[in-house]
Formats: structure tokens, C-alpha cells, sequence
């Protein structure tokens, strides 16, 4: 039986069950809170403990009800730059129940340290290794796959040394890849064309945030690369309606692709990129609506099936996908 790793220890890949590919139990901005770890967080919370209180309670919260609507498993792709804490990952984890897939890599549309500037993919690439196969900031627990990114700059140089980084360290170890990408600013095409001139297995590789774009065609075009499709995005309307990710789901299971499919919502349980009054401000304007770790399972899935969708599809996407794609096993 094929293992997968969680932030608590490996699991055979057959207890994985209802699986949400998508989805951040934490999500702040690393470097303001290592130089003034005072700051304070969503909803002027204290800084993040791994005790009760703020950040840890709302994830713990998050986590439970996931697991009240029959999910197992979450895969959390928070990597750099998005506040990666393998310590609270697993706090969360035991206390919880909840299974948690953790990820290395780099999340950027641009920007990168210095230390990365004066270094090769190669370099970096070890560097994911080493969380793949010793563990993640000292923890022992280990990375299941790789997460990059491409947004509105497109792909820039050194978005394509991660991506090269991700692509060697997947092939080094065998580890998936998840790549953010934008729909809007047609990142995906360079974003696989990379991926195969350093000759990753596409099937390995999970393109995010498929679901805001409404055209069909243009994710089928992707699909036929071989890489798989996140449709992660539920409840974050600013991207596209909830109707119109519905209606581009809903035809692309009809023209078969039901096993390259992932549903998620890449929810927060707690984020700082914006003040509470501003994150109050886009939830009354409608530009969010419903956006949590509830979204999928409590009314993608339930609308899903009063469209038709068969409960093996909707198994299918949820249970068989994510454990092909972190294993590899088909």
C-alpha cells in the first residue's frame, strides 16, 4: 500500500478518504511577523501561540468542522511567504483529528531574498528535498509535495527558478506539484511548458485555481497537456461567481474529466493580509461570500448533486484524485 505523509506521520494512502486539496489552516505574512512578532493579527488577535486563543483557536475551529462534514484530510499548500508553521500544522492536527498534508516551495509572483538570487534551481531545489525527506523547520514532520506560483507579472525569471527548483526537486524524490496560477493573465500554458522541458510527469502536476476562469475550452486545452485541474476557489466571488464555477464544473465532468479534477475552497482560517475592516468591507461588497473550509462539502457538493453529478464522480473528486496525485499511483 502507497504511503503518504502527513504533519503527524505517514498513512497509507487508503485512510486518506474525503481529501480537500486546497486549503490554509494559517495564512500571514512571515516576514512582518519575525521582525515585529507583536504585530497583531486578524481581528487584532495576539500574536500566534500554539495555545488556545486568536489564530489557533479559529483553525482548530476550521479543522472540526471539516471533520463534522466527513472530510479526513486537507492538503494545506501554505508554503513561504504565506506563513508555513509545521509546529501549529500539527498542534492542530493531534488536538483535532484532522489529517494534514503539508507542503514546501516557495509562494512568490516575483520577489525572492537575496539568498535565492545568488542561487541556482539546483541549490533550491535541495532545500525542498530536505523537507521532503528529513522534515520541515525542525519538526521531523514532512513535506508531500511542492507548491509554486505564477500570478498577474506572469511568469517571471525568477518565478521560473522555482518552478525549475520544484520541477528538479519532484524529480528527485517523486513529490507532486501544486502551481498557483491565474487564469486572467494565462500563466498555465508557461507554467506546464516549464514543468516539461525539466521533465516532470504532468499527470503529477495540479494546476490551482482553474475554477476562475469560466472558459471550458481553455481548461480542457490545459487538461489535454496532462496536468490536472484545482477547481479550489469556491465562495471567493471577486474571481468568478459561485453560478459560473458551477457551470464550467458541471462541463467539464460532462466531457470526462471527472478523474483530473480537484474541488476545494483555499480557504483561511485565519489571514492578516488585510485589516479587519477591510476583510469586513469585501465580505458586505460580495466579493467573498461563504468562504470557508465549509464551502465544498456543505454546498459545492450537495449543488453538484442535485445538477447530476453521480456519487462515484463526486467520489472520484474528492477521494480517488488527491491519493492518484500524491502518490502517483494512477
Amino acid at each position: 500500500m502507497e504511503r503518504v505523509e502527513t504533519i503527524t506521520g505517514a498513512i497509507d494512502a487508503s485512510d486518506l478518504g474525503t481529501t480537500l486539496v486546497h486549503e490554509h489552516l494559517l495564512a500571514r505574512d512571515e516576514a512582518v511577523h519575525a521582525q515585529w512578532p507583536d504585530a497583531p493579527t486578524l481581528g487584532g488577535d495576539p500574536p500566534t501561540a500554539i495555545e488556545p486563543g486568536g489564530e489557533y483557536d479559529r483553525a482548530v475551529e476550521a479543522a472540526r468542522s471539516a471533520l463534522e462534514l466527513g472530510v479526513r484530510t486537507i492538503c494545506d499548500p501554505t508554503a513561504m511567504f504565506l506563513g508555513r508553521d509545521a509546529a501549529f500544522m500539527r498542534c492542530v492536527a493531534e488536538e483535532t483529528g484532522l489529517q494534514v498534508i503539508a507542503c514546501t516551495g516557495i509562494y512568490t509572483y516575483d520577489h525572492l531574498p537575496t539568498f535565492f538570487l545568488s542561487r541556482d534551481p539546483d541549490q533550491i531545489a535541495d532545500l525542498f528535498v530536505a523537507d521532503i525527506e528529513t522534515g520541515i523547520q525542525g519538526t521531523g514532520a514532512k513535506a508531500a509535495f511542492i507548491k509554486c506560483a505564477a500570478d498577474e507579472p506572469g511568469v517571471t525569471e525568477n518565478v521560473e527558478k522555482v518552478h525549475r527548483a520544484a520541477a528538479r526537486a519532484h524529480l528527485r524524490t517523486g513529490a507532486p506539484i501544486m502551481a498557483h496560477s491565474r487564469p486572467a493573465s494565462d500563466t498555465a500554458p508557461r507554467q506546464i511548458e516549464i514543468f516539461a522541458e525539466e521533465g516532470v510527469d504532468l499527470d503529477r502536476v495540479q494546476i490551482a485555481h482553474c475554477g476562475d476562469s469560466p472558459d471550458a475550452d481553455y481548461l480542457e486545452r490545459l487538461l489535454e497537456r496532462g496536468v490536472r485541474a484545482g477547481l479550489d476557489r469556491w465562495g471567493i466571488e471577486m474571481y468568478l461567481p459561485y453560478d459560473e464555477r458551477m457551470k464550467v464544473t458541471l462541463e467539464l465532468v460532462e466531457r470526462g474529466y471527472a478523474d483530473r479534477i480537484f474541488l476545494s475552497a483555499d480557504s483561511c482560517a485565519t489571514i492578516d493580509w488585510f485589516p479587519p475592516e477591510a476583510a469586513a468591507a469585501l465580505a458586505e461588497a460580495g466579493m467573498v461570500r461563504d468562504w470557508t473550509i465549509r464551502m465544498t462539502p456543505e454546498r459545492v457538493v450537495p449543488d453538484l448533486r442535485e445538477a447530476g453529478i453521480t456519487d462515484a464522480q463526486i467520489e472520484t473528486m474528492l477521494v480517488r484524485n488527491p491519493v492518484s496525485w500524491l502518490t502517483g499511483s494512477g
